[in-house]
């Protein structure tokens, strides 16, 4: 547990301070000292790629969709699955805590990493459609973080593994185990909540539906394709249905944002660092832009080109944090605090919701929760088949190991009530971001090669079109 800790804060404790006027002093973890300026980059490189592409986006997403041979998925189905993890556990469970521990002010930090991200999600996307490769277990192509970084340095020594893309793949393995365990601990408490459910019962019928749908060969994708626009549209017009009703509190919701964002409440007390520092953990966690989670998702598409899979992930970034999460933080933040002052994780949605939508509404979270919860947790699993084919080979055994290894994380993360489950999740999360950023900056002159491509066969088309 110490050496667990001591690489924990390492990842995300204060790795510098800056001082701050009155004696008081912002810390900045690591991961926020790489993320945003490495977003930063990002963007300036693709020429403000999420502002000047975003109607492109829109319009790759509703175009026709691309047949793909057998076991193949589509770049939209990569989209419903990346989103699947995304519009899940970091929407609720996510905002939820980013809210608890840093206030209001961590949602504006959440939208700048949104923003920033886009661009991040752009070339590791789009790096990982370059370098796919076709998967004899499931069908259709296989690919990820671990297979560019294997590229990167085993093009010219050769060898079978590459150090950092086996670093990455165990990282991405401890990382979802973390987040089953964080599923079945948010679920559970949410029932709990709601029906007075023990946490046994509730983890058990959880478990075992889990158990019944990810240990069949390949129903992730039909499942998902179905659960994930139904579950995002109905949270997002029950949502919307609260902001319009509170139209009248909206502005001094969004003054209060700025306000704790740039720490004018909190710069007493000295506490913008656990502002700024909450937003962005959250914010990395919900939209896992540079992380390396959703490539695993992007490789497997079949698209017509790869900058294609980058803008439809790109895009995802923004479905998440900007809509989404957005929409989770105005229920809280449009609640008297005095309903929830002293409250933190579920419990404060559900009493949010219940101010609301009366005692129907701590039920509907309840309910909401676990379908985002159970497709985040298929989600994951698709996430792992990539990295645990490349650690171990192609084979059925280890494959249903992991999914076992997952289906008893869950359980016990439904059964336990201590910050660990947050804690391993994150620990995961930022060595999968360490080793993911050490190939994507050497890489990115790729995806932007294959973003300045896609222009100017859009460019010509519509040209020829024209004449």
């Amino acid at each position: 547990m110490e050496l667990f800790y001591g690489i924990f804060n390492i990842l995300w404790g204060d790795f510098i301070r800056i001082p701050l006027p009155g004696g008081n002093t912002l810390g900045i973890s690591l991961l926020v000292l790489i993320l945003i300026p490495s977003g930063i980059y990002f963007t300036i490189r693709s020429r403000f790629l999420p502002f000047r592409l975003f109607p492109e986006m829109i319009r790759v997403v509703t175009e026709k969709k691309e047949k793909g041979k057998h076991g193949a998925i589509s770049g939209v189905q990569a989209l419903i699955v990346s989103t699947a993890t995304r519009v899940g556990m970091g929407n609720l469970v996510g905002v939820v805590a980013a809210i608890s521990a840093g206030g209001a002010g961590a949602v504006f930090w959440m939208w700048l990493i949104a923003l920033l991200g886009s661009s991040t999600a752009f070339v590791e996307a789009t790096l990982a459609q370059l370098y796919k490769e076709k998967d004899p277990l499931y069908g259709g192509y296989r690919g990820g973080p671990a297979y560019y970084i294997h590229y990167l340095f085993k093009k010219k020594r050769g060898g079978k593994k590459s150090v950092i893309a086996c670093l990455f793949a165990i990282s991405g393995l401890i990382c979802w185990c973390g987040i089953s365990q964080v599923i079945g601990n948010s679920v559970s408490s949410a029932f709990d909540n709601a029906f007075a459910m023990p946490p046994l019962v509730t983890t058990i019928l959880l478990v075992a539906l889990a158990a019944v749908i990810v240990l069949r060969k390949n129903a992730t994708v039909r499942v998902l394709d179905i659960m994930v626009p139904v579950m995002a549209v109905f949270y997002l017009l029950i949502t919307l249905f609260i902001i319009v009703t509170n139209l009248g509190a909206l502005p001094g919701v969004f003054k209060r944002i700025f306000e704790e964002a740039f720490g004018i409440r909190q710069a007493v007390a000295g506490g913008i660092g656990a502002v700024i520092m909450n937003g962005a953990k959250r914010g990395l966690f919900s939209n896992e832009a540079g992380s390396g989670s959703a490539p695993c998702a992007a490789a497997a598409a079949e698209s017509s080109h790869p900058a294609k899979v980058g803008l439809l992930q790109a895009l995802g970034v923004f479905i998440d944090t900007l809509v989404i999460c957005s929409c989770t933080a105005m229920i809280m933040l449009l609640t008297p605090e005095s309903m929830t002052a002293g409250q933190e994780g579920m419990g404060l949605l559900q009493t949010a919701m219940e101010y609301h939508m009366g005692s129907v509404g701590g039920i509907f979270i309840a309910l909401i929760l676990w379908l985002f919860s159970f497709s985040t947790f298929i989600g994951i699993l698709f996430y792992a088949r990539p990295n645990i084919a490349y650690l171990f080979g192609d084979n059925w055994l280890s494959q249903t190991l992991y999914k076992i290894l997952a289906l008893v994380m869950l359980f016990i993360g439904g059964l336990a009530a201590y910050s660990f489950v947050w804690d391993l999740g994150d620990f995961g999360v930022g060595l999968m971001t360490i080793f993911n950023m050490i190939a994507l900056f050497p890489m990115a002159p790729q995806a932007m090669k294959a973003l300045k491509d896609y222009e100017q066969q859009r460019k010509k088309r519509k040209t020829e079109k024209e004449a």
